[in-house]
C-alpha cells in the first residue's frame, strides 16, 4: 500500500509525510532538516528555492532564441547530409560546445534532426570529419 501524499509545511512540495509536529508536518528532507535546527537552537525558517537558470543566462538565452532564429531562417539546408538526411535544418549544433561560444556563430552548424542525433552519438568520427571542434583551442 502507497503512503498518500500531503503538502510539507516547510517546503510546500507535495510528499509523503514523515513527521507531524505540532499541527505541522514535514516531510522526510524537511523535518531532518528542522530538528537538526531545533537542537542547535536556531530559529527555523523554509528552504529557499533553487532557481533553475541563473539572470545572466536567461539574457544569453534570450539573444541566442533571436539569433537561432535569423541563422535557421537564413540557412534552411542541413550542412552536414549525413546518411538518412532530411535535408531541413531544424537543429542548431555547437561544433566547440556551449560554453563560451555559445553565441559564437562561426562556432555554429545547422543540422537536421538525424544528423545531429549521429553526430552527438558518434564524438570521435564527427571530430575526424570536422563537425566537432575541441572546446581548448580558441
Amino acid at each position: 500500500m502507497k503512503a498518500k501524499e500531503k503538502i510539507c509545511s516547510n517546503c510546500g512540495e507535495s510528499r509523503v509525510i514523515w513527521k507531524n509536529y505540532e499541527g505541522e508536518k514535514y516531510c522526510k528532507y524537511c523535518w531532518g532538516a528542522t530538528k537538526a535546527a531545533m537542537d542547535a537552537g536556531k530559529p527555523l525558517k523554509p528552504r529557499a528555492k533553487i532557481k533553475p537558470k541563473s539572470a545572466k543566462q536567461s539574457k544569453l538565452d534570450i539573444i541566442y532564441s533571436q539569433l537561432r532564429k535569423i541563422f535557421l531562417t537564413d540557412h534552411p539546408v542541413c550542412q552536414a547530409n549525413l546518411a538518412g538526411c532530411t535535408h531541413e535544418a531544424t537543429d542548431v549544433h555547437h561544433k566547440k560546445g556551449r560554453g563560451k561560444w555559445y553565441l559564437v556563430i562561426k562556432t555554429w552548424m545547422l543540422l537536421c534532426r538525424s544528423c545531429h542525433k549521429w553526430i552527438e552519438e558518434h564524438p570521435i568520427e564527427a571530430t575526424e570529419l570536422g563537425y566537432r571542434e575541441s572546446k581548448i583551442t580558441d
